[in-house]
């Protein structure tokens, strides 16, 4: 039963419905001057969630990850590789849960699920899958059709075997690529200036093939990251997140030897002369060669593991994690944890060492 409850200024408006378990719930319709007011609003408030509630009892999970994803993130700015990743995730759960309601999948039921999913997935897969339906999860609780959020606590299962191993550079290799391509710059070979950028900010390779000259600001030392490139489409397009819009600090040398392209006569900084932009592809060959070409031989090294060498670097020489985590572009720093744990816990155990050994000279 909906009611008024006396506020500073007015009357709220508390509307009360149950749940198909028979528990009550409440929800606010707002402060209004007027109790009438506030109790006719209640009323509205209660009908709507009653009728919604009622129909949605009935839906399956597979109907209502379709129907999020449809008025959530097909239409948003997300790019193109991760809104068919959605439509994968929307197909394997049909075809596991297949009729199973929303309302009926319990924190086992789900367990079981990613269980099944990780006999033949690395955990990355897991982990996005998880990640995805978390999200939905969370607006199947707001939209009350069910309480409780059955992805709490659930543990990722994945195989080992799956797992691409990435071999990253010591400080050493990272000062001895870069040597390398410094050696054989040329305005020619837009890539090599690639590496060097990709080396010197961490930026994403999207990022980097978007820039143009209006974005760097050679008097301030700064590049602005405000969008990103589709190698696809060959067409510009949002940054991967809100967050990614960002400015960074760079060193003169870079700014320098990107000067250099300037030659090219081009509006973005890494067309060539006959007004390409360097895809993934050619990357990934160019970089390839730099390194054999340096004696170093990494398992599953590509350009995006350079954004990982640039982390790895900062972390080396004491940069705080919150600021390597602005500049990379995160929306907050638990992202940067998940992604880079693995050189947080390496240079974790060095400063525990350091640590102690201050510790011992109070």
């Amino acid at each position: 039963m909906s009611y008024a409850k006396k506020a500073k200024k007015g009357y709220y408006g508390i509307a009360e419905f149950k749940d198909k378990d028979g528990k009550r719930h409440q929800k606010s319709a707002g402060c209004f001057r007027l109790k009438r007011e506030a109790i006719k609003a209640a009323q509205q408030l209660e009908d709507k969630y009653s009728r919604v509630n009622i129909e949605m009892q009935a839906i399956t999970f597979a109907d209502y990850y379709q129907n999020w994803f449809s008025i959530y993130k097909e239409n948003s700015s997300l790019s193109d590789i991760t809104k068919s990743r959605y439509r994968t995730f929307s197909k394997t759960i049909a075809d596991y849960f297949k009729d199973t309601k929303l309302v009926d999948i319990k924190r086992s039921t789900y367990q079981q699920f990613i269980n099944w999913y990780g006999v033949n997935h690395a955990f990355s897969s897991v982990s996005k899958l998880n990640g995805a339906i978390r999200a939905c999860v969370s607006y199947a609780i707001d939209d009350d059709i069910i309480t409780k959020d059955f992805t709490h606590n659930v543990q990722l299962v994945y195989n080992e075997d799956n797992q691409t191993k990435v071999e990253y550079l010591t400080n050493k290799e990272i000062k001895s690529l870069k040597q390398a391509v410094v050696t054989n710059l040329s305005h020619y070979n837009t890539s090599r200036y690639m590496i060097l950028t990709a080396i010197y900010t961490g930026m994403r390779k999207s990022e980097i093939q978007a820039l143009t000259w209006n974005d760097i600001d050679f008097l301030h030392s700064t590049i602005a990251i405000t969008k990103s490139w589709d190698d696809t489409k060959k067409a510009f397009k949002t940054t991967k997140t809100e967050s990614s819009q960002r400015t960074i600090k760079v060193n003169r040398q870079l700014l320098n030897q990107l000067a250099e392209l300037k030659a090219n006569n081009t509006t973005m900084v890494f067309q060539n002369v006959l007004g390409t932009i360097p895809t993934s592809n050619a990357l990934n060959k160019c970089l390839r060669s730099i390194m054999n070409d340096c004696g170093i031989k990494k398992q599953g090294f590509h350009f995006h593991s350079l954004r990982h060498v640039h982390v790895a670097y900062l972390l080396s020489k004491g940069v705080d994690i919150y600021a390597i985590s602005k500049r990379l572009g995160h929306s907050n720093i638990t992202i940067t944890l998940n992604t880079y744990s693995y050189l947080i816990d390496e240079y974790k155990a060095k400063n525990d060492t350091l640590i102690i050994d201050k510790l011992a000279e109070l």
